[in-house]
């Protein structure tokens, strides 16, 4: 053979087997490492070598290398929880884009607040008392009963039902429910209505009550100074 086709016969060679093999991106390490994995998003999470994964609405983070999967808040010196801000995030984004038309509708005022609430929660009842004295919002109320509260259901139904929604609504969350003496309240479009708060409620996260967005800031509990500073003095 020629003695330069064998030369280049060699460098051919020798650039194919010294080309770098490319390395995996983190998505391809994670989904390759923990398949089983729900991962909507991945990206550097402000610590190098780590990233955040936002699954489903729980923010985890991920270390590449050791392949560790870790779960937890992620608090910064001046006591600033991360994690938590973040899923907040998520959750006010999900609370924005919610149906409004399928929720219970109180007041007219200027002031916005979508609510996820439970008829028999404790502090779903002290928030509500605190909006009820307000007549500057417009309360957009969804209800999400938790499994520990197995007559809430019920409640929400009779809400359903009752010819005045809002009348219903303030009689279940002052208690005047509770004896549970009302005739049990069931209709098919009652029933699609509860299971439609139900899915809202998940497609937001909800884990528990009560959740708000007022003028499009997530308030987690009830928190009543926060919802006092957003909201300012009463008019």
């Amino acid at each position: 053979m020629n003695i330069y086709k064998k030369s280049f016969i060699l460098c051919v060679l020798l650039i194919v087997v010294s080309a770098p093999v490319r390395a995996a991106t983190p998505e391809e390490s994670l989904r390759k490492s923990f398949p089983n994995l729900r991962a909507d998003s991945i990206r550097p999470a402000g610590i190098n070598g780590l990233y955040e994964v936002v699954s489903g609405k729980r923010v985890l983070y991920y270390a590449p290398g050791p392949e560790y999967l870790i779960y937890g808040p992620m608090i910064t010196r001046e006591g600033r929880n991360l994690t938590e801000e973040r899923v907040l995030e998520i959750m006010e984004r999900g609370l924005k884009g919610v149906p409004l038309e399928k929720a219970l509708r109180i007041g007219a005022g200027p002031h916005q607040v979508i609510e996820i609430t439970d008829p028999d929660c404790t502090y779903c009842r002290k928030a509500s008392a605190f909006l009820s004295e307000r007549n500057d919002v417009t309360r957009h109320v969804f209800f999400f009963p938790l499994a520990i509260h197995p007559n809430a259901p019920a409640k929400v139904r009779q809400i359903f039902c009752a010819e005045d929604r809002g009348k219903a609504y303030e009689e279940a969350m002052a208690g005047k429910l509770d004896d549970m003496k009302f005739t049990p309240c069931k209709s098919d479009a009652v029933e699609d209505l509860l299971k439609t708060h139900r899915e809202i409620g998940d497609s937001v996260g909800v884990t528990g009550t009560p959740l708000f967005l007022i003028d499009g800031q997530v308030v987690y509990g009830a928190d009543i100074p926060r919802m006092e500073r957003i909201l300012g003095s009463k008019k």
